[in-house]
Formats: C-alpha cells, structure tokens, sequence
C-alpha cells in the first residue's frame, strides 16, 4: 500500500471535502482518500504508485488547487 499527501488550498468545509475526495477516489488504482480542509490535506492511499499529476488534476477539478506534501 502506497500512502501519500497532498496540500490543498482552497478548502473552507465539508462540501470541499466531499468534492475532492469524489474526484481523486475516481483515479484508477485508488483504496483510500482522506481530505481535511481544517488542515488543508489530502491522503491518498493506492496499492500502486499514482501518478501527482493526475492527483493534482484531480484536486484541480473539484476546484482547488494541490501540490505534494
């Protein structure tokens, strides 16, 4: 199992939550998402390596903008 984190800005509730963890669980390969927009993270939990860019268009689609931690 892979973990990573994400920085995300942009968060202010759980609608913003809810909006990234539904696009980045659609990322093929991905187990687990846990989003906080208190702390402005994103872990992404995969049985492979996932590509930042893709996680990152992602993020970008919901409307937020991320980097890796």
């Amino acid at each position: 199992m892979t973990s990573t984190t994400y920085l995300v800005t942009g968060m202010t509730c759980g609608h913003c939550e809810r909006a990234v963890t539904q696009e980045v669980s659609e990322l093929a390969g991905v187990e687990r998402v846990a989003v906080s927009a208190e702390t402005g993270t994103l872990v992404v939990e995969s049985g492979t390596p996932l590509d930042d860019a893709a996680v990152i268009a992602a993020v970008d689609e919901a409307g937020y903008a991320a980097t890796r931690a």
